[in-house]
């Protein structure tokens, strides 16, 4: 095997998918490694066999709080190490990061907070930032080729969302959250995704409250596949799949060089 394929994924609940035809599209083989969010499940909730007969070895990590958040990989390659969790005491009760290594590439799974529910959860989104950043920076001085996909729940720039005028004041949408993504793609990282396509209206997410907004892709780019600079000549190809529908997010692609 000479390229990996990657897929970003918010599932908005594991079991809900799998009942949408999660696993009939697993069937496909779209991607050799699976970074899942919100899956909403713990592994002992989920009829996991129905990976394991595709080829694909499951790894959870799962919030306290029953039917919240939680993050896990399927994989039809076996990592070579496995880490739960970042190590931060709220994020790791909220399921919000995993990890494995796959040679020396370090790949990272994760579910950043949304703000949408109120001032709280929108303080504590920022607190999130800015500890993961603190995070994946201690992590490169061992492991400097970073892969970390997930549900960032910020579009980054006005290309990134259908209403930029109408939701500037909008949880995902908020000066202060550009402002961070900005840094955070400063300190050397690419987004994949803008690094092989600079066209507008692709989006990764769309609201369930009027469910036109998909058919008439109304929708937002909140899900990410970024990777340290020392991978940019590695990148293969990145793409958008609004046409998988188990979940009002959509998968995100990534194919990169072993």
């Amino acid at each position: 095997m000479n390229n990996l394929r990657i897929i970003s994924y918010n599932v908005n609940g594991i079991r809900s998918a799998m009942n949408k035809g999660f696993v009939e599209w697993l069937q496909t083989d779209p991607a050799d490694i699976i970074c899942l969010q919100e899956t909403k499940a713990t592994r002992e909730n989920v009829n996991h066999a129905l990976f394991a007969e595709l080829g694909y070895h499951d790894y959870w990590f799962s919030a306290q709080k029953k039917g919240y958040s939680g993050v896990a990989f399927l994989t039809k390659i076996k990592p070579d190490e496995l880490a739960l969790g970042s190590g931060i005491e709220q994020s790791d009760f909220e399921g919000r990061v995993i990890r494995m290594q796959l040679g020396d590439l370090t790949l990272i799974n994760a579910y950043f907070p949304s703000g949408t529910s109120g001032d709280e959860r929108q303080s504590y989104k920022y607190q999130w930032l800015n500890e993961f950043q603190d995070y994946v920076q201690e992590l490169r001085k061992t492991h400097p080729r970073l892969i970390i996909c997930g549900d960032y729940n910020i579009a980054h720039k006005e290309i990134d969302i259908h209403d930029p005028k109408g939701n500037k004041k909008s949880s995902g949408f908020l000066p202060e959250e550009r402002a961070w993504m900005d840094q955070f793609l400063e300190k050397g990282y690419i987004d994949t995704f803008r690094h092989f396509n600079q066209e507008p209206h692709h989006y990764s997410w769309w609201s369930q409250r009027f469910p036109s907004v998909r058919l008439q892709n109304k929708g937002w780019r909140i899900d990410y596949i970024t990777a340290t600079e020392d991978l940019r000549a590695r990148l293969q190809g990145a793409s958008i799949m609004p046409d998988v529908k188990h979940s009002d997010h959509c998968p995100v692609y990534l194919e990169i060089a072993l």
